[in-house]
């Protein structure tokens, strides 16, 4: 994979440097927080450990992470804990939780600083900063694994043959600068497929945004010099890309070529407006990455500005968890250490104030950098009013956030008391299901909390036992499964998975299921309630509200309390209908020949090319099935065998 101004492939064998050792045992006992015992597990893992440079994770009495930490000299790091007198009283709760601790070595301290980022955003840790950002960032991605490369959105792992260029801020800024360089370059943006089906040019060509290289409107060549247009107007040299389009457009306006002429100019106009649509100006900086922090009401925000090629891609603000306690230079030290986790870094950037590790940041960042890396504080010029202008950004998103939650957490106390919850839920379970006729039926789960919807805790039911053309029945199988197996992995209510709210779509009726379906389970004290459109729900939007004991309860048409519950019950809708309708998707593709065993994608196509239909394949005799093309002799008697058992 090329390494390019955007940042270099990732490294997929990294976590081989690192020798993981356990340095004791789990102490057996109370779960209870206890500071002498937590000291003397610490005391006993220090007289083990080295005077080397690793990682080192506490954990409570079940196992679970407490906190995560990276050392110079693991020995003298970790001993500092025993002296128990000395530590905040945050860390003082921490240590009196420990009951067993790991010991991770590295070989050196820029490596013990990419463990512990790797190690936090797996177990994400009660008592380490988070960054909490279940969303990826988006690349463009121009593939090299073609003869007319494409260009795409990408997201995820970068294991693609390609240049990737980014991060970018947002899908929406991806879309459109993709848009405007298919204007300026006329690549193709379609699948490998479709463009081997091309006969005919598509619509994109008829919009000028594609050169139409699937039925030979542009040789190899010709496309080649636009692909290499695009990598250095990509890479930086943007100005050299539009000079070039400039003189193409005169030198065709002097020979009267003006249809020419006119094409080159609506290049040379999407070139401007990328340029001309950067919010900030990003001039003197190549590849930069931005990061000011603003903090307000125990909570902190960052803000981050992205300049790719002298281009701003955009910009994102952040908002860390569990920074009580800490100093606000070590918040942005573990941000930025989380951040560039996944993130491919700059190889500038600039940062609001000094860090005391920041050349140990820079360092361990080296590698996935492809060079040198800089950081530092902007004194003047350019770079200091970019500062200033993200400085600006993080106080204002910052403001916005306390303003949303602080609304947020009133509706949420109000829909506690609307409901008559005991307090204030901090995990809302929305369930529905979902079938057509009966068949293909689905349940779905979505997890809602203060801090607005959990996507990773987000489950789809097949329905296996129940009859799918009765949803009582569908509803009593889904939460029979669901509340069956957090019973299992967490009978003592401790890991955060049971609810404090289940929410129903539905009536009367599937309120009755769920309830026998939990009583079932030896479940009594979980807060059901059944939300059910009212019987002037499409005039005036009322819902009904079915509590457990019979009771219905509604709401003024313009709450916000019933917004609320309805875009609980709304995003329950849309998961479950988007999972039912790729569960289809995939039924009409599914061909009866799947069921024969053995028989995979090459050969069950070599089958219906051969035979024409999966019907006929099973009216075949067993002479023509030898004789289909790469269906062996042990093959054909198998699928034989499949449809005729009885010989």
């Amino acid at each position: 994979m090329a390494r390019t101004p955007a940042g270099t492939p990732e490294q997929p064998n990294r976590l081989e440097r690192f020798n993981e050792e356990r340095a004791t045992s789990i102490v057996r006992g109370s779960d209870q927080p206890d500071l002498q015992a937590g000291v003397e597990v610490i005391r006993d893992t220090v007289r083990t450990l080295p005077a080397k440079p690793g990682v080192y994770r506490m954990q409570d009495a079940r196992g679970d992470v407490l906190y995560v930490g990276k050392a110079r000299v693991l020995r003298n790091r970790v001993a500092n804990y025993t002296q128990w007198e000395r530590l905040p009283g945050r860390l003082q709760r921490m240590v009196s939780q420990t009951r067993s601790m790991t010991i991770v070595t590295t070989n050196s301290e820029a490596e013990a600083l990419l463990l512990e980022a790797q190690l936090i955003k797996r177990f994400r840790p009660a008592y380490n900063v988070l960054l909490r950002d279940d969303k990826s960032f988006p690349f463009i991605l121009l593939r090299t694994d073609h003869e007319f490369p494409r260009i795409m959105k990408h997201r995820g792992a970068r294991r693609m043959k390609g240049n990737y260029y980014g991060p970018f801020a947002s899908a929406g800024s991806v879309n459109t600068t993709i848009n405007a360089l298919q204007k300026l370059f006329l690549l193709r943006s379609c699948t490998d497929s479709f463009f081997a089906r091309r006969d005919r040019p598509c619509l994109l060509y008829q919009i000028k945004r594609c050169s139409a290289p699937c039925v030979d409107r542009i040789d190899e060549a010709g496309y080649a010099e636009l692909v290499q247009e695009a990598k250095d107007f990509l890479g930086g040299r943007s100005n050299s890309v539009q000079r070039k389009i400039e003189a193409q457009m005169a030198e065709a306006a002097e020979n009267l070529d003006f249809e020419r002429a006119a094409m080159l100019r609506d290049r040379l106009r999407a070139a401007t407006f990328i340029q001309g649509s950067q919010a900030i100006n990003a001039e003197g900086l190549d590849n930069a990455d931005i990061f000011a922090m603003a903090g307000k009401g125990g909570q902190i925000g960052v803000q981050a500005f992205f300049i790719r090629g002298g281009q701003n891609w955009g910009h994102r603000a952040f908002f860390p968890t569990h920074t009580e306690g800490l100093s606000e230079e070590e918040v942005m030290q573990a941000f930025l250490a989380q951040f560039y986790e996944e993130v491919p870094p700059a190889r500038c950037i600039l940062v609001d104030r000094e860090l005391p590790e920041a050349d140990l940041i820079a360092e361990a960042l080296r590698e996935s950098a492809g060079g040198k890396v800089e950081i530092s504080v902007p004194q003047r010029g350019n770079r200091r009013n970019l500062m200033m202008q993200a400085t600006r950004n993080a106080v204002e998103a910052l403001d916005r956030r306390l303003a949303e939650r602080g609304t947020q957490a009133k509706v949420w106390r109000e829909m506690a008391d609307f409901l008559e919850l005991p307090d204030l839920p901090q995990r809302v379970e929305i369930y529905d299901n979902s079938h057509i006729s009966g068949t293909k039926a689905l349940g779905a789960m979505v997890v809602a909390g203060p801090e607005g919807f959990q996507t990773s805790q987000y489950r789809k039911f097949n329905i296996k036992s129940a009859q799918t053309d009765d949803d009582y029945a569908m509803m009593r199988e889904v939460m029979t499964r669901r509340f069956g197996r957090v019973q299992e992995e967490d009978p003592e209510r401790t890991g955060g998975t049971w609810p404090d709210l289940v929410l129903i779509d539905g009536g009367k009726g599937q309120m009755n299921a769920v309830k026998d379906a939990l009583e079932e389970l030896g479940i009594e004290d979980v807060n059901l309630i059944a939300i059910a459109k009212g019987p002037h729900h499409g005039r005036e939007g009322r819902e009904v509200f079915h509590f457990p004991d019979g009771r219905e309860k509604m709401l003024p048409v313009n709450s916000p309390v019933l917004f609320h519950l309805q875009r609980l019950r709304d995003e329950v809708h849309r998961f479950v209908i988007g999972a039912h309708r790729a569960k289809r998707s995939r039924a009409i593709t599914a061909s009866p020949l799947d069921e024969i065993p053995g028989i995979g994608p090459a050969r069950k196509r070599a089958l219906l090319l051969h035979f024409g239909t999966a019907g006929k394949v099973r009216a075949a005799s067993l002479e023509d099935l030898r004789r289909a093309p790469g269906v062996s002799v042990a093959v054909a008697q198998t699928i034989y065998d499949f449809y005729h058992p009885n010989g």
